[in-house]
């Protein structure tokens, strides 16, 4: 079991937990991700990695609360144990000096980027980050970013903070100054991820996107992560997350997402009914 070292809300539905796990922080490199419990009777769920401190032991994990597993783990506090751990699970980021890099986030995919833009930019990139969300308090980890990234363009659907508009908008006027953009990764919603690799396509930018599937035992086993990349199936927790955003079938992968939607609710309800009302 796993010692929740710190716990910090960063928005309404989102919190940050910082982990004891000294191995996986001795080996985690960035782009890998974690399949943890937060109790004995939770299914397991796959949750990315936004920092790591190899000499205290420790991870980061940013959970947003969506369904019964993650609002159990969002009433988690410090000094509580998740039931279970494993990781680092999944390919590492290819990490090389493209020259200049993009990372594109949306809410909760932003947290996931902070280790990918470090590594970019500690390797000699001229690394710029876009950061979006709903309003001001769904751009996440802004400080974290803006000390990885050489610039920070931040986005607001509402226009409460940044440029008004999504992200794929500063994208477009980013390739329309006419500035060299090598490589692009995305991390989000999936018709965000879709639609950034739709923005870079006629381009010819190398652009990838880093999914986040419906995941049961993270070894290829299960096959419940499997994707369809470049007409052929590709499985998420051993194959990637990542991959050439140019190539996925994001229309195939959220059809997947929603097939069992329904049952999901009716579990978060259930859990909430037995919480009084709320997840806390």
């Amino acid at each position: 079991m796993s010692l929740i070292i710190e716990r910090t809300e960063l928005a309404p539905k989102i919190v940050r937990l910082v982990l004891e796990a000294p191995y996986i922080a001795r080996r985690h490199q960035a782009g890998q991700f974690i399949i943890l419990r937060p109790d004995a009777y939770s299914e397991r769920v796959p949750m990315s990695v936004a920092d790591v401190d190899r000499q205290r032991g420790t991870i980061t994990t940013v959970v947003q609360e969506v369904g019964a597993t993650s609002a159990k783990l969002c009433a988690m506090n410090a000094g509580e144990r998740v039931a279970d751990l494993v990781g680092p699970l999944g390919r590492p980021t290819h990490i090389e000096k493209f020259g200049t890099a993009v990372c594109v986030g949306g809410g909760a995919g932003i947290p996931p980027l902070h280790l990918i833009a470090r590594r970019l930019k500690e390797i000699g990139n001229h690394l710029i980050s876009i950061l979006g969300g709903r309003d001001r308090r769904y751009v996440l980890m802004e400080d974290e970013m803006r000390a990885a990234s050489d610039e920070v363009i931040l986005c607001t659907d509402d226009g409460s903070y940044g440029k008004k508009g999504f992200v794929t908008v500063a994208l477009a006027e980013l390739i329309a100054s006419g500035r060299r953009l090598d490589y692009v990764i995305a991390i989000g919603p999936p018709m965000m991820m879709k639609a950034v690799a739709e923005t870079t396509r006629p381009h010819k930018i190398t652009t990838f996107a880093s999914l986040n599937t419906i995941m049961i035992d993270g070894t290829g086993m299960c096959g419940a992560c499997r994707v369809t990349v470049a007409g052929k199936t590709a499985f998420v927790c051993v194959d990637g997350p990542e991959f050439d955003a140019h190539q996925i079938d994001f229309d195939e992968m959220m059809k997947r997402l929603r097939m069992y939607r329904e049952l999901e609710q009716r579990a978060y309800e259930r859990h909430l009914a037995q919480c009084g009302g709320k997840a806390a």
